[in-house]
């Protein structure tokens, strides 16, 4: 199927703007003009939705050119090695997370505990 960078944008569920971005970032090919007008074709459909899950899991937009470079059937360790890399990144930000939610709960509770006085909360924020 052929269609206008609006139709391919539309169908992937984003902005035409970002398509022209990924597109400058060498993510995304731009097509050659036939009869004036760029055609997008299922392949760059398909691409688009790669780049988006790959942001949703977390990877940066350098680490997504690299995948999508690599050949699955050649490349594997790479890609692997990638996804370690991408792992360790989460559980980093997991066990940041954990811990804001942590000293967060300890305010609420302190919070809660005591009725007069500055909340614990705001006092944690001015400091």
């Amino acid at each position: 199927m052929s269609m206008t960078i609006s139709a391919l944008a539309r169908t992937a569920g984003v902005n035409v703007e970002t398509v022209r971005y990924y597109q400058r970032r060498g993510l995304l090919d731009m097509p050659e003009r036939g009869e004036g007008i760029r055609r997008y074709a299922d392949g760059d459909v398909r691409r688009l939705g790669f780049i988006r899950s790959a942001q949703g899991a977390g990877f940066t937009l350098e680490q997504i050119g690299e995948l999508l470079q690599l050949d699955a059937g050649q490349d594997r360790a790479r890609a692997r090695e990638l996804a370690a890399e991408r792992i360790a990144a989460l559980d980093l930000k997991i066990a940041e997370l954990q811990a804001a939610r942590g000293a967060l709960e300890r305010l609420a509770r302190q919070c809660h505990a005591r009725e007069e006085g500055p909340c614990p909360i705001i006092a944690a924020f001015e400091r």
